[in-house]
């Protein structure tokens, strides 16, 4: 990526804030400062929120892959997103699976895919630190793999958006599949064990089940 595009990107570093907020006590009653209620510990949303954010960028043209760090405020005024699509892709928030199309990029969040895609790149949101940070890691990383792959092989004239985009649900669709399967290797021998003897473990353990396999159905019924 050559200088020019990654001033447009990156911004200078943010002045440091006030401090952090505190989760604080409830005041005593007729104490001061203002009706005792509990301070909200916001400091990690507006950080998250508003700052910058790890992304792996995927050049079009050559498939090389980087690590950036852009910023809310430079990819809105960029791309000309309004704030509502890019909190779409904030992990600190759960939004149903959605495929947002844009004058000038298209908005994906796929399970643990959540990317922007443009003519000339593709933005991958990264978040090691988020719960099963791990795995969305290397979900990110066989996607950028695969998609790499893709532009070198590729004996089409598909455009670079409609290469990114089919990436992207095919890695959905493989991990709902997997949690399929994982599901179905659970579930046979338990069905097996309340055939030959009923007992309250094996009942709770298929209450268990069947509540997962409904979750799993709805989460698929809404992609």
């Amino acid at each position: 990526m050559d200088q020019d595009l990654k001033d447009r990107l990156l911004l200078p570093p943010r002045a440091a804030s006030n401090g952090p907020h505190r989760r604080g006590k409830p005041a005593a009653p007729g104490g001061g400062g203002g009706g005792g209620g509990v301070t909200i510990d916001v400091h990690g949303l507006k950080k998250r929120g508003g700052g910058r954010r790890s992304w792996v960028r995927v050049d079009a043209a050559t498939g090389a892959a980087e690590a950036v760090e852009v910023a809310k405020p430079a990819l809105m005024r960029r791309l000309d997103l309004p704030a509502r699509d890019l909190r779409l892709l904030d992990p600190l928030f759960v939004y149903p699976s959605a495929i947002l199309g844009r004058e000038r990029a298209v908005v994906c969040n796929l399970e643990r895919i959540r990317c922007i895609i443009t003519a000339d790149e593709a933005l991958v949101l990264r978040d090691p630190d988020a719960d099963g940070g791990a795995a969305a890691e290397e979900a990110v990383r066989r996607y950028v793999d695969e998609l790499q792959r893709r532009l070198v092989d590729r004996a089409d004239d598909l455009p670079f958006e409609f290469i990114a985009l089919e990436v992207a649900l095919e890695a959905a669709c493989s991990f709902l599949d997997a949690q399929a399967v994982e599901l179905e290797a659970e579930a046979y021998p338990l069905l097996d064990e309340l055939t030959a003897k009923i007992s309250t473990l094996d009942l709770e353990r298929a209450r268990r089940l069947k509540s997962k396999l409904v979750a799993l159905t709805r989460r698929v019924q809404k992609r």
